[in-house]
């Protein structure tokens, strides 16, 4: 059983004012606790949104954090930063997670992506030609990411029609899913629907996000049939 212990340390308030759907602290304390990070690593957050990841992971961890983010501003985020007094550890940078990624080879210790990767990871090609060549042999991956409990091949169940688009509902799948895209590039590969998600659904609908205030009605009307949350861990091959 999962234990949040670093989770709850944070201003509530705080995070539901930067949070851009289902709790990501939240969703990182979670993951974590099936891999190994140490002080002094070179971390690769990719997909940080408003840096919540990216300050849990320089403060608890104390790792060098690379805070990549395509929507969020990286003057954003540095105030964030400032203001989390972790400017010295996370390093915000505006970059967009398909094209070629500003960093040497092999730079980074390990690999971090909550509630992103299934943006821009959905396919076959991603992880091999994007990704495997900035992080090191054996380091830890951990991604999590909103799924489905079956696969729905794109198509949306006609209760979630008046909430969701073709697009945005094509980037969503299930375990099995996930597993053929994954599991060749991770060894001790681990895939499986995350403890926290109803809490960390929860956190995100009692938020004052307009965006949040929309999905209470569309999570009411899935009442627990198709959606989910998805963790993914293991070491890069």
């Amino acid at each position: 059983m999962y234990k949040y212990h670093r989770t709850q340390k944070y201003d509530k308030r705080f995070l539901s004012q930067n949070f851009m759907g289902p709790n990501a602290m939240l969703m990182l304390d979670e993951i974590t606790q099936s891999i190994e990070l140490m002080k002094g690593m070179r971390v690769l957050d990719l997909g940080c949104g408003k840096g919540l990841t990216s300050i849990f992971l320089a403060k608890e961890y104390g790792v060098q954090t690379f805070a990549v983010d395509l929507w969020i501003s990286a003057t954003d985020n540095y105030r964030r930063f400032l203001q989390m007094g972790v400017d010295d550890l996370a390093i915000p940078i505006h970059a967009n997670a398909t094209v070629e990624l500003p960093f040497a080879d092999e730079y980074f210790d390990a690999l971090i992506s909550v509630d992103s990767y299934h943006y821009f990871g959905n396919n076959d090609d991603y992880f091999e030609k994007h990704l495997k060549p900035l992080i090191k042999k054996g380091a830890p991956v951990a991604i999590a990411i909103p799924g489905t409990k079956q696969e729905m091949n794109g198509t949306i169940p006609d209760e979630l029609k008046p909430f969701l688009d073709d697009e945005g509902f094509a980037t969503l799948h299930c375990i099995k899913w996930w597993t053929q895209i994954l599991e060749k590039h991770l060894d001790d590969f681990s895939i499986k629907e995350m403890d926290c998600t109803d809490t960390a659904w929860s956190d995100w609908l009692a938020s004052d996000n307009p965006i949040a205030k929309r999905d209470i009605d569309m999570m009411k009307a899935e009442n627990g049939k198709y959606l989910n949350l998805i963790s993914i861990t293991g070491k890069r091959r």
